[in-house]
């Protein structure tokens, strides 16, 4: 009966391919050792008819008993009819603030983005809008993904903008 400890985990050796220890004590709960050495606790489970694997997270990071207690609450969420793989999936897939200012710009050079009163945006305006995104936008924002930024994050970044910081001074 192997149960996962500090000690279990780290005597894992990586082989020629990935490969999964699992917990006798806790059914679906792992330990997947990869070939590079690194070793991450896992869980593994039915939802929708198809058997999914969610990443706990690395050893070290987590200790064996934490991923054994967000084990039990990861499955807990999975008897309630939620898919926590596929929530990583779709959050890890949300669109980032420079994807997003890209589809503008390109909508706006298509003449897709009406200016006031519902007539194309005339040029200066345009190049205005397009040095803004590049210049302070893109820079301070562009990683973040648009599900979450805060008013917050707006607001400092409109008041460090106003007060003439560039993006490497912030």
């Amino acid at each position: 009966m192997i149960k996962f400890t500090k000690r279990v985990a780290d005597a894992a050796e990586s082989q020629a391919k990935d490969y999964v220890i699992s917990d006798d004590e806790l059914p679906g709960f792992g330990l997947r050792v990869f070939t590079s050495g690194k070793r991450s606790y896992v869980i593994q489970y039915r939802a929708a008819g198809r058997s999914r694997r969610y990443t706990i997270g690395l050893h070290g990071v987590w200790t064996a008993e934490s991923a054994r207690q967000e084990e039990t609450v990861q499955l807990g969420r999975v008897a309630r009819g939620d898919n926590p793989a596929e929530k990583h999936r779709i959050d890890h897939k949300a669109i980032t603030v420079k994807e997003l200012c890209n589809l503008y710009l390109n909508d706006l050079n298509a003449g897709l983005i009406p200016g006031k009163g519902g007539r194309p945006k005339k040029p200066t305006t345009i190049i205005s809008d397009t040095g803004r995104i590049e210049r302070h936008i893109i820079p301070l924002l562009g990683t973040r993904r648009v599900r979450d930024l805060t008013k917050a994050d707006i607001n400092k970044v409109l008041k460090d903008t106003m007060a003439g910081k560039s993006p490497s001074e912030i």
